[in-house]
């Protein structure tokens, strides 16, 4: 049975490449990313075919942000594609919303701390107050769960942290900047390996280019799945 811990993120331009590289990749995984830059590209309709006609769990990565009844609305409506995650930005307003537009359905709502391409100088020039990078995740976190989020997107680096809080019981820790040894970090600041990330605490672990970029997409997520059932690993 493969191991659903692996998200893999179609990050290609549309929904016929995103098609063509999860038939590559066959069953070595089982759930996938479907993220905003594919979404002019029919994600949604690729969303659907991968659920519907191959049995696969979708994360649809929207990262939505705005007052709370567009929020409420948007994710009423995303809901009705019988997602498995969506992610909206964490802030409370946003993640309330969320939550209400996602009620009676079965997706979850996972809120994102901060993006792991960020470190501290991108948020000082963002004006975001001072504080060390990963006390600001974890307080970001807790105050989506207080505020209803089924989980958080946030780096391995932080996983732990975030695991530790009392807010975390029985909530989700989904980590992109997930990286097998020797691969190349790309545009990531703050990343880990994926058994490295699932013991720390991640529940489900996000790779895109290491795996769609491969020359063999298959091996390279076969390749993963094996790391995940290392004893460093562990299972969830």
């Amino acid at each position: 049975m493969t191991d659903d811990r692996l998200i893999v993120a179609l990050d290609v331009p549309d929904a016929h490449a995103g098609l063509t590289l999860a038939t590559r990749i066959g069953d070595a995984a089982a759930f996938y990313k479907i993220g905003l830059g594919m979404l002019t590209g029919g994600g949604l309709a690729l969303a659907r075919e991968l659920k519907d006609e191959h049995g696969k769990r979708i994360f649809l990565d929207m990262k939505l942000f705005d007052i709370g009844a567009t929020v409420e609305a948007a994710v009423r409506g995303l809901a009705r594609f019988d997602l498995d995650f969506l992610t909206v930005h964490g802030d409370p307003h946003v993640v309330r919303a969320a939550c209400e537009g996602a009620a009676g359905s079965r997706t979850k709502i996972l809120a994102v701390t901060i993006l792991t391409s960020l470190d501290r100088a991108d948020l000082d020039a963002s004006l975001i107050r001072a504080g060390d990078l990963p006390d600001l995740v974890a307080e970001r976190a807790g105050r989506a769960f207080e505020a209803g989020a089924d989980g958080v997107i946030a780096s391995p680096q932080e996983a732990a942290m975030i695991r530790a809080l009392p807010e975390a019981a029985g909530r989700l820790i989904v980590t992109p900047g997930v990286r097998p040894a020797g691969a190349a970090l790309g545009d990531q600041k703050r990343v880990a390996t994926p058994a490295r990330a699932v013991a720390d605490g991640a529940d489900h672990i996000v790779v895109g280019r290491p795996v769609w970029q491969a020359e063999d997409p298959r091996a390279a997520a076969l390749a993963i799945q094996a790391e995940l059932a290392s004893p460093e690993a562990g299972r969830a």
